[in-house]
């Protein structure tokens, strides 16, 4: 066997590995997913996934303002991206931005009336999506076992300096 044989050999061996195959599920069933939702959201209620994800942030507690930065890493966004995607939702009417009273260098988002307008419609439809191809075809006692995996492997990355 020459060396190309051999290269080839291992490199289909390490293409068809067991944890290339099953990382390779959850990324094309995350990306699966966030493509029904976002399809849904910008069919039923005129905004994306990613738009639907500021407002979550900012409708938790009302009257809380956000800062952009804060959002940025809430949404794993650059600053760059985090700024156009507020743009786009201050001209769609659903956000704006104010001046931080600590801060002169920071901008706060808030959520519009019509932004509280908008959020619950969106989540119901976000709810519906996630139920139907997210909770639903996984069976009742393994839920939860999912969902508690999927935490640990957020708490792993989140607290690793890698």
């Amino acid at each position: 066997m020459n060396a190309a044989t051999r290269r080839g050999d291992q490199a289909a061996r390490a293409a068809n590995s067991g944890l290339v195959h099953d990382f390779g599920l959850l990324i094309k069933a995350a990306t699966r997913l966030e493509q029904r939702i976002d399809t849904a959201l910008r069919r039923e209620c005129g905004i994306s996934h990613t738009m639907l994800e500021v407002l979550i942030r900012l409708c938790r507690k009302p009257g809380e303002q956000v800062s952009q930065r804060r959002l940025a890493e809430d949404l794993t966004l650059t600053s760059g991206g985090i700024t156009r995607l507020i743009d786009r939702m201050e001209e769609a009417g659903l956000v704006r931005r104010v001046p931080s009273p600590d801060d002169r260098r920071s901008i706060l988002v808030e959520p519009t009336d019509h932004g509280r307008t908008v959020f619950p419609q969106a989540a119901a439809v976000h709810s519906h999506v996630v139920e139907r191809y997210f909770v639903t075809p996984v069976a009742r006692d393994d839920y939860p076992r999912l969902t508690g995996a999927l935490s640990d492997i957020n708490e792993a990355l989140r607290d690793s300096t890698d």
